[in-house]
């Protein structure tokens, strides 16, 4: 067996970094919302959801349109149905980790239930689509790859919906100094979009090194690639709305938490779906769609309990235990 001492220093060490940009990508992702006069569901649901997906979506189209292999967009399409899969279950679980560790709670106001209600929304929305794409999955046309634009479309109605909707809490958190200008009240918006990219910049790169020690890491302990792409690939492309998620909950601004994460996962049906739809014969096997059922089942779960009004942080927590079954079913499947 291969040394996995340097493997696991890079792991660590990227994981690290990736927390430390996060938290200067969500202190600069605030400022940028405020200047350009976007709420705050917007800014985590849009603005902050568009930049840490950004990477996972570059990924997805690097391996579909210039994969030299049918392996690698095989991959592409992986991380396509991987990545709603991760969010749906162990993003919201940190969140209610988070906490239940913090000793937090929602409120059981009349706004606090409305502003729910609207991220019920976004889960009919993402459900409506992961079942579109998942079905496309399933049956092989001619003008299947014209499919995608109606993903991008709706992505663009999404975005859309959310700039001019209206938060239904008043804008009163309370914002933490710009990192760059640590002096001032109100920083230039030139230094937030900055620090802002540098930020996702270095997130990117830190992921992309995450991601390869896994890579060498999940081979050298005898877990086939697939299994490394299906199981743990998924939990490193979404760290960065991981990482956001445990860094705006411990600052108590759970609102953005969840809004990030639902942002995400609306990228995340979208736009990779789109390009995988666009350079691939987008046919599921049973993999993928053992991933699919049991993100649907997740999001179901999200979208009724969204819709009451009212959250346990224990049932958030529990979400990772949608994942701990597709673990175990996804096992017993490849070695039965």
């Amino acid at each position: 067996m291969p040394s996995l001492i340097l493997p696991l220093v890079l792991l660590i060490g990227s994981a690290v970094i990736i927390y430390l940009s996060c938290e200067f990508f969500v202190n600069g992702v605030e400022w940028v919302g405020r200047k350009l006069a976007v709420g705050t569901q917007a800014t985590g649901t849009v603005l902050a959801a568009f930049g840490t997906a950004l990477p996972e979506s570059v990924v997805t189209l690097v391996a579909v349109a210039f994969g030299a292999s049918a392996a690698s967009k095989e991959l592409g399409i992986g991380a396509a149905l991987g990545g709603p899969l991760a969010l749906s279950t162990i993003a919201y679980a940190t969140v209610g980790v988070v906490l239940l560790a913090t000793r937090q709670r929602f409120p059981h106001t009349a706004e606090v239930r409305a502003d729910f209600k609207g991220l019920r929304d976004d889960q009919a929305w993402f459900l409506v689509l992961f079942a579109l794409k998942v079905a496309l999955g399933l049956v092989l046309f001619s003008f299947k790859a014209w499919t995608g634009l109606l993903f991008l479309a709706a992505y663009g109605v999404y975005v859309l919906r959310e700039m001019r909707g209206e938060s239904s809490i008043a804008e009163e958190e309370e914002m933490e100094p710009l990192r760059l200008q640590p002096k001032a009240a109100e920083p230039r918006t030139s230094l937030a979009l900055l620090q802002t990219g540098l930020a996702l910049v270095v997130i990117f790169l830190a992921s992309r090194t995450f991601v390869a020690q896994l890579g060498v890491i999940g081979p050298a302990l005898g877990l086939h690639p697939q299994l490394v792409a299906l199981l743990l690939s998924p939990i490193a492309t979404e760290l960065p709305e991981t990482m956001n998620a445990i860094i705006w909950v411990r600052q108590g601004k759970y609102r953005l938490a969840l809004a990030n994460i639902s942002g995400a996962m609306m990228i995340q049906a979208t736009i990779p779906t789109a390009f995988g739809l666009f350079f691939t014969p987008w046919l599921l096997g049973h993999e993928l769609l053992i991933s699919a059922g049991v993100t649907a089942a997740a999001i179901l779960t999200m979208l009724v309990t969204f819709s009451r009004g009212v959250i346990s942080r224990r049932l958030l927590a529990a979400m990772g235990l949608f994942y701990v079954a597709f673990v175990g079913i996804l096992v017993a499947v490849t070695f039965a």
